[in-house]
């Protein structure tokens, strides 16, 4: 529903999405065609529109937009992907930033800076001092920040629409014939593109020819009741500053503009990626983790002991081989692009990426090596 906050079996995090697109008839046939509506899709098809606005560009996403990892993320930008600065990779938080600004995209970006965490190594008067398997302390700062992702989903939705993208919600590509011009099946309705871009992150794995190449996973977050000033800087977090542990058991957050907390950790493994669709965060081993996700929370510190947690949810990531990021041409076709396995490190990469593959779409870059 537009303007509420996501109400699904993967939990009720403290994002509202206020995006709804027109309704329109799907076309016969379209220059480029973006599948999946989420950070990197909808960044996509804004910047198609944007380079070359004679072209037609149609977004179909199988659900409501960002109703995938996009909108289930903690919303920490990070300056490189999972698997740490990449050659040709360039400046992913001065990229994301001057996208949000071209494309008046207002997100609440922050970018302070994060803090690494660990239980060896820590710093001299480290703000964090939390009781977590060990003494966890900083261990380093580095580039990043926040960014609120439905702000971020709704922005670039509204961004990419008023640009001239067609997008088409509960619109499920369910298969692609690649062949000149590619054709897409949609709710059984057939589609012709010249170009397509596959932006399904962790979702159609077959698709996008990444089933044998990237594992799906299902990860947890809670966010805590608002704490009071005073708390926040005991904790370490006054500062506004995103963490997460370089060692494990793992654990990330950051503090949200109503001075409450976001904490997460934990995995819920799935052997198929059609699994994810059926993980309910109130039962089962996902309900578990999130009880002990809260368990160890309120021992972290003193002021956490008896928090009041207002959020639940969790939401799909995908973990490409060697945690690099897949940006590729389709094995099946030169006109297909495939981007997407960030590995947790997404939000702002995934924008940054979408942009750089309408460039690639437009034969006047190459995919990042």
């Amino acid at each position: 529903m537009p303007g509420s906050t996501l109400k699904t079996p993967w939990g009720d995090p403290p994002w509202r999405i206020d995006f709804c697109s027109s309704v329109r008839p799907i076309p016969q046939e379209v220059d480029f065609a973006v599948i999946g509506g989420g950070f990197t899709g909808l960044s996509a098809a804004a910047w198609l529109r944007r380079f070359e606005p004679s072209k037609t560009v149609a977004l179909f996403e199988s659900s409501h937009i960002g109703a995938g990892s996009s909108g289930h993320t903690g919303g920490i930008t990070l300056a490189e992907t999972a698997a740490g600065d990449l050659p040709g990779l360039g400046d992913v938080l001065a990229g994301f930033s001057d996208i949000v600004k071209e494309l008046a995209v207002e997100c609440d970006l922050s970018l302070p800076g994060a803090w690494e965490l660990g239980r060896t190594g820590g710093l001299p008067g480290s703000p964090i001092a939390w009781a977590d398997s060990g003494d966890l302390r900083v261990v380093k700062q580095v580039p990043g920040g926040t960014v609120d992702p439905g702000k971020l989903v709704s922005g670039l939705a509204r961004s990419a629409e008023a640009l001239g993208v067609q997008i088409f919600e509960h619109s499920k590509v369910e298969k692609i014939e690649f062949q000149e011009p590619l054709r897409l099946d949609i709710n059984g309705q057939e589609v012709r593109a010249r170009d397509v871009l596959l932006a399904t992150n962790a979702m159609s794995l077959e698709m996008s020819d990444l089933v044998q190449r990237a594992q799906p996973k299902f990860t947890l977050a809670v966010a805590t009741k608002p704490l009071a000033d005073a708390h926040r800087e005991a904790l370490g977090l006054g500062a506004g500053k995103p963490f997460y542990t370089i060692d494990f058991p793992y654990l990330w957050g950051r503090l949200l503009s109503n001075g409450g907390i976001i904490f997460g950790s934990g995995l819920v493994h799935v052997k198929d990626w059609r699994e994810l669709l059926d993980i309910d965060v109130t039962v089962g081993q996902a309900a578990e983790l999130i009880t002990r996700l809260q368990r160890r929370v309120r021992g972290l510190h003193p002021v956490l002991q008896d928090v009041e947690f207002t959020h639940r949810w969790g939401g799909p990531i995908l973990i490409a081989d060697q945690w690099r990021p897949v940006f590729e041409l389709h094995p099946r076709s030169s006109h297909a692009v495939v981007l997407g396995g960030y590995s947790g490190h997404g939000v702002a990469l995934s924008v940054y990426l979408g942009r750089w593959a309408a460039e690639v779409m437009l034969g006047r870059r190459k995919p990042l090596g």
